[in-house]
């Protein structure tokens, strides 16, 4: 039922996930989650956050470039997609800290690490969570794309005014509405691509992202559209001193460079900040191929010895079944290897 509001097929459709669960937060907040690729709990393992009013939908591009070598996990958002809406109280960065933690400690196996990564407010996310034990422990590094820190509303661009107080007071306005998006239409996807992706996007990639945005209920939208707009995380970045890697859009008009950069500027170590040019604030469906490649590398960096230390895990340069994780019956030693 869920999947018909998204792509029905092509790149940008949500893969169908080999297992779903349930993450339940600290709160009592249960949360959708999925485990996609290599199915072995020692192999690489991907934590994916999504943004506001998205939802595991909007990984598809990246989930499908990592399922090969990693084992991907997904989650929605407490109020998106299949995660239930937060009850009094439950929107606040400390709501989303929790929730992370909570997927964390739930879905990797003990001792297992993972790269975390966070798109939005997902990244946001993470920030807020950056000196819980769960993530210190568990985040062997850390994405932070397309993202800001604080001063959201007025550091935006998706108002071309030269004021900032009146460019914030329109943006905080805009954000904070509770009015219905409606159906997908010309005129919706065409705000949507100018407020979101870069001038270049393709329409099947317009639609896919509207589709998306238009399915989180309109009371979830705006409690978190608040949050954001007093956000104040600048003090928790230095607090991420696990690898960090940041990445960001030139035309972003959501969370504009300038915010990438002075995250990038704080963290204890970061290992680069990649500019994607004339990509806007949809980085992850833009160009998933630079997103998953940096993701990749951490993993590679951090995790690798993780990996192939653990007993019974498969060989690096073994073919396997994305979705299974099983080694593919054109390997002879493996082959025989399972009959024995």
């Amino acid at each position: 039922m869920r999947r018909t509001r998204y792509a029905a097929s092509g790149p940008y459709a949500p893969p169908v996930p080999p297992r779903e669960l349930t993450v339940t937060s600290a709160d009592g907040a249960r949360l959708h989650a999925e485990l996609h690729g290599v199915t072995d709990p020692a192999a690489p393992a991907v934590v994916l956050a999504h943004g506001w009013t998205c939802s595991t939908a909007f990984w598809a591009p990246v989930v499908r470039e990592l399922v090969a070598r990693h084992r991907v996990i997904v989650y929605d958002q407490r109020g998106h997609g299949r995660s239930a809406a937060p009850g009094p109280g439950g929107y606040s960065t400390e709501a989303l800290a929790d929730d992370l933690e909570a997927v964390l400690e739930q879905t990797l196996e003990p001792g297992r690490r993972a790269v975390v990564v966070g798109h939005s407010m997902g990244g946001m996310t993470v920030m807020a969570a950056a000196g819980r034990p769960a993530v210190r422990e568990r985040a062997a590094a850390v994405v932070l794309c397309s993202t800001g820190a604080s001063r959201l509303v007025e550091r935006a661009r998706v108002v071309p005014l030269r004021s900032e107080r009146l460019r914030a007071r329109i943006h905080r306005a805009i954000l904070g509405a509770r009015l219905p998006m409606g159906p997908v239409t010309p005129v919706s996807k065409r705000l949507l691509r100018y407020g979101t992706l870069g001038p270049g996007s393709a329409p099947a990639m317009v639609e896919a992202c509207a589709r998306i945005v238009h399915a989180c209920p309109r009371v979830v939208r705006a409690g978190w559209a608040h949050v954001m707009g007093d956000l104040d995380l600048d003090a928790r970045v230095g607090l991420l001193t696990m690898p960090a890697a940041v990445i960001v859009g030139t035309a972003d008009r959501l969370t504009p460079p300038e915010q990438s950069h002075a995250i990038a500027a704080a963290l204890p170590q970061c290992t680069g900040l990649t500019e994607l040019p004339g990509l806007g604030h949809m980085t992850p469906v833009e160009d998933p191929g630079a997103v998953s490649g940096v993701i990749s590398r951490l993993a590679a960096d951090h995790l690798a010895a993780e990996h192939e230390g653990a007993p019974g895990s498969p060989r690096a340069d073994a073919p396997t079944d994305a979705l299974t994780g099983d080694l593919t019956d054109d390997d002879p030693q493996a082959a025989e290897e399972r009959t024995t």
